[in-house]
Formats: C-alpha cells, sequence, structure tokens
C-alpha cells in the first residue's frame, strides 16, 4: 500500500514519493504571533499534525518545520495599542500557541523558526534575488519582479495576466508592476527595524517562508502545507521566490486545508463571530476539538458551532468507554486459552482498513469511521460470556494504536477522593439489598458532584460529566 497526497499544484492525487527513502522534509506555515490562536489556526495545526504522526506511524523520520511570524504590521499595530515593544507581545503570543496546540495534542515541529531570528539569511536570500534580476530596490523598499518568474500562477491555477493584487500587497508608485511584491520594507518612524543594505527595515511576508524553509530544509522540501486561503498570494510567491533562486522544485506536494465557518457563516470579527481557541478550551476538552476537526476531510470546509461540538463529545466519550470497558473486563478475568482467532483476525481486518483510509489523503474521517468500528466489535465482544485476556489486549493496544496516530488520548481517569469512592461503594451495597431509593439518592448525589454513574455487566463504572 503506499500513501496517496492531493497535490495543489497538479490538482489530483499522487503517490507520495520522497527525495530521500524514509525521510520527509515539510513545512507548515505557522501563525502570526499578535494574539491568541482561533479555530481557523486551529485547523491546520492538528491537520498537519496528523499528517506527521501518520508519517511517522508508516516509518517515516519526519523533519517538521513550522514557523512564527513574529513582527509585521499586525504585531506592530498591537505594539502601538498596548504599549508594549513588538518582542515582548510576540514571545507572550508565541507561548500562548504552544500552552494551546499542546493541549490540542499538537507535537512540537522539530523546529519553530522566527523571523527576527533569520532576519540575516532573510537579507541574503533577498540580495541573491537582486543580484539575479528577480527583485529591485525602490526609496529604500524591496521589490519581487512577478513577471520575471515565467512559472507566476501555477500554484493557483491562475495566467499572471489574470491575476489581481492579492492579500498584504501593497500597489504604489514605487512599483515597476503592480503585481509586484514587497520583499523588504524601509522603515516608517518609530518602527522596530534592522539595518540592511537598503536601509533600516523590516522583511515583507513571504520571503521569510522562502528564507526559512531553504535554511532549515535545503533547496527542494518533500511537503508543504497550510491553509486554502495562503494559497495565493503568500505560496504562489513563496515558489516564485524560492524557484527563480535556486531553479529547483521549491516543493513537491502542496496541502491545504478547508476553510472554517461558524454556523453557516465566514468567521470574521465584523460578524461577531470570532472564536479563539483560548476561549473553547477553558469550557471544553481540547480533545473533543480536535476530534471534531478529524471528524472532517481536512480539504473540505468545516462547520462549527456548539451542539456540533457537543455531538462529537457524545461520539468520542462512546469509543473511550470501549476501551474502558475492556481494560474493566481484563481486571476481572482470568487467563484464559481460548483466544478466539475470529476476534483477532476481526482486529487485523479493522487495522488494515484504518490504514487504507489514512492513505487515501490521510482521510481522518474514514479511519475514525474505523475507530467506530473498532469500538462496535469490543462492545460485541463484551457480551460473550467467556472472553479471552489475549483477545482484550488485542482491542486495547488496536484503540490505542489508532488513538496514537490521531493524537487522541486515552488517559487514566482522576482517583476520586475518599468521600466519593465512599458514596459509590454505599450506593453499590445499597443495590445489593434493593433499597433502589438509597440507591437514586446517592446516583443524584454524584450527579451534583458532576460523576456520572453507568451499570455496567462489568460492574459500576463512573465518569465526569
Amino acid at each position: 500500500m503506499s500513501i496517496q497526497i492531493y497535490n495543489t499544484l497538479t490538482r489530483k492525487k499522487e503517490v507520495f514519493k520522497p527525495l530521500e527513502e524514509g525521510k520527509v522534509k515539510m513545512y507548515v506555515c505557522g501563525p502570526t504571533v499578535y494574539n491568541f490562536i482561533h479555530i481557523g489556526n486551529a485547523r491546520p495545526a492538528i491537520v498537519f499534525d496528523t499528517v506527521r504522526r501518520y508519517l511517522e506511524y508508516r516509518g517515516y523520520d519526519v523533519n517538521f518545520i513550522s514557523n512564527f511570524t513574529d513582527v509585521d504590521d499586525k504585531l506592530i499595530k498591537a505594539a502601538n495599542e498596548l504599549g508594549e515593544e513588538v518582542p515582548t507581545i510576540a514571545k507572550r503570543f508565541i507561548n500562548a500557541y504552544f500552552e494551546d496546540t499542546e493541549a490540542l495534542g499538537c507535537k512540537r515541529a522539530t523546529a519553530h523558526p522566527t523571523v527576527t531570528e533569520n532576519i540575516d539569511t532573510i537579507i541574503e536570500f533577498i540580495q541573491a534575488l537582486i543580484q539575479k534580476g528577480h527583485a529591485y530596490e525602490s526609496q529604500g523598499d524591496v521589490y519581487y519582479r512577478t513577471r520575471s518568474f515565467d512559472g507566476y500562477g501555477k500554484l493557483s491555477h491562475q495566467s499572471i495576466d489574470e491575476l489581481k493584487v492579492g492579500a498584504r500587497i501593497e500597489v504604489g508608485n514605487k512599483k515597476e508592476d503592480s503585481l509586484d511584491f514587497v520583499l523588504w520594507k524601509a522603515a516608517k518612524e518609530g518602527e522596530i527595524s534592522w539595518g540592511s543594505p537598503w536601509g533600516e527595515g523590516r522583511p515583507g511576508w513571504h520571503i521569510e517562508c522562502s528564507a526559512m524553509a531553504k535554511k532549515y530544509l535545503g533547496e527542494t522540501i518533500d511537503i508543504h502545507a497550510g491553509g486554502q486561503d495562503l494559497t495565493f498570494p503568500h505560496h504562489e510567491n513563496e515558489i516564485a521566490q524560492s524557484e527563480a533562486l535556486t531553479g529547483q522544485t521549491f516543493a513537491r506536494y502542496w496541502m491545504h486545508n478547508g476553510y472554517i465557518n461558524i454556523d453557516n457563516e465566514k468567521m470574521s470579527k465584523s460578524l461577531g463571530n470570532f472564536v479563539l481557541v483560548h476561549d473553547i478550551i477553558k469550557e471544553q476538552d481540547p480533545q473533543v476539538l480536535r476530534f471534531f476537526m478529524l471528524s472532517v476531510h481536512y480539504r473540505h470546509p468545516i462547520n462549527y458551532n456548539l451542539e456540533l461540538l457537543e455531538n462529537s463529545k457524545a461520539a468520542l466519550d462512546r469509543i473511550k468507554t470501549s476501551y474502558e470497558n475492556l481494560k474493566h473486563r481484563k481486571e476481572l478475568s482470568a487467563e484464559l486459552t481460548d483466544h478466539n482467532e475470529k476476534w483477532l483476525s476481526e482486529i487485523v481486518s479493522l487495522k488494515e482498513q484504518f490504514i487504507e483510509a489514512m492513505d487515501d489523503d490521510f482521510n481522518t474521517a474514514n479511519g475514525i469511521s474505523i475507530l467506530f468500528e473498532l469500538s462496535k466489535h469490543a462492545n460485541y465482544y463484551l457480551m460473550e460470556k467467556n472472553t479471552s485476556v489475549k483477545v482484550i489486549d488485542a482491542f486495547m493496544k488496536q484503540f490505542e494504536e489508532f488513538f496514537t496516530v490521531l493524537g487522541l488520548t486515552l488517559e487514566e481517569q482522576e482517583l476520586l477522593d475518599e468521600d466519593i469512592e465512599d458514596l459509590i461503594n454505599q450506593r453499590i451495597q445499597a443495590r445489593k439489598d434493593r433499597d433502589f431509593k438509597r440507591a437514586d439518592e446517592i446516583r443524584d448525589e454524584l450527579k451534583s458532584l458532576n460523576i456520572i454513574l453507568e451499570d455496567t455487566p462489568q460492574g459500576t463504572r463512573w465518569k465526569r460529566g
């Protein structure tokens, strides 16, 4: 079986063949760190963390780079409004990013380079473009000659004459052409800046990723990824800069995740539906948000609302309950010799189906469907009178394997304090004594403490509501 990736560049699925056998060089555009991340930022973080996890699961050594834009117009504006220095704000929200994404189950990248620690690298890149005739200085700014690169438009599948000036492209009389975009911005009074051959200034947005990708991964990378909104102009401009400089293919596979809507409307501050991850995970288990994000194929748009999130919580709880029931049965069972090859074969088949789903352009939606099938099979198995520890272990291992690939956790529930343990034991005894009134009273009391009881054939289990 081979992994297939939908390549935005070719608009088709392609068999994944990295440049170096067994190794993957992957670059994912990170956030501009002027505020807490919103759920639009969370989706690529979750999606491409899962891609990385799956590639590692399939045996690849993944060099995963994701940058931080720690200086730009938004950061400068925030610094002016708050009366703080740009680096102070950037550091605060880089830390907040790690806090939020790690709560969502995202592993840290191999490296998280920032713009400010790579100024010299960016300047050298710009100088080389000027020397090759692909860029020019104008009144302290430096611009890229867009029409100097014959392949411009190949990622967004537009001809250069049809293209309109995209986001963050400034039009003014400093440019030779309206499609030219800025590589270096001359400093305005009071702005943070660095010295350069063209005077004090700072990098433009697009150049940073080209320079850092080359520095950390080389001239050609295997996978470049980010949100769909980055296809044009950001990624288009990265291709133009990088390939004009090196003469090599910049990225062999381009991956882009779909948009997020809030109650079927585009998320925006003006509509008042701007949702921060920092706020969501105060009220909801962050694992539920991750599960929700992965329940739709990454290239498709996804609609967010609280009802859908609650549905995801219920679904994830059902799966975890299956795992907990397996664990509970194992603790109560003796070692049995009847291993029941039929069930072991079913587990192997489900693993193969999961791999088939994920090999097909990392289809986590279908992968989660297989996880539900695993849960259903486990539930059926536990209905049998005699069960095998070996089969239970095989089910549990497969749950753990799928959860690891998807970045989800099957954590042990925290211990109850002695008072709550005592109440549960009292309720168990009341049921034995057929004092169902007292048993119900204890259940209600525990419910008020956010403890939900489940009476199963394996005994009474609990979970937090």
